[in-house]
């Protein structure tokens, strides 16, 4: 399962700098912002925080602290990853995987995550965020799934 677990995290990882990278030059020649429907938008947002701007003071140990957590949780991930043997949980734990990676990847080399999909509704805007963070929310999505319908499973047997 480890080599479909990695699999996905490295393509998952690679897509996501592809296309933070593409965006970055994108938006940079438009000005950080372009409007493509009534509720979606293309922008520009650096997060120096954890979710949804959490966290988002940018002092130097918080960066450090965050790409800290992130790792230890990758490592913690790979480790049961060796444990599991149902391929949907493999590529559910690459999902989170590639996904923190490519966000302590920009904090790396950046110092703050790049974030692009502004989604916004009736003047409200669901926070920016970018194809790792998209990754994370379906990979660990997908393990909540799994645990709810596992303990459905066990009560009715």
């Amino acid at each position: 399962m480890r080599l479909l677990g990695g699999t996905v995290a490295i393509i998952v990882l690679v897509l996501d700098q592809l296309v933070k990278r593409g965006l970055i030059d994108f938006l940079r020649v438009h000005g950080g912002a372009v409007r493509l429907t009534g509720y979606f938008n293309l922008v520009q947002v650096w997060n120096r925080g954890v979710s949804f701007g959490m966290l988002n003071a940018g002092a130097a140990g918080e960066r450090w602290l965050l790409i800290g957590v992130a790792l230890l949780m990758v490592a913690g991930l790979w480790i049961w990853l060796g444990w599991i043997g149902r391929a949907y949980l493999a590529i559910a734990i690459g999902l989170v995987v590639g996904g923190a990676l490519g966000n302590a990847l920009d904090r790396l080399r950046l110092g703050a995550v790049a974030d692009f999909f502004d989604f916004h509704w009736a003047g409200w805007h669901w926070p920016a965020f970018n194809l790792a963070d998209t990754a994370i929310v379906l990979g660990v999505g997908l393990l909540l799934i799994d645990t709810l319908f596992r303990r459905a499973e066990e009560s009715n047997k």
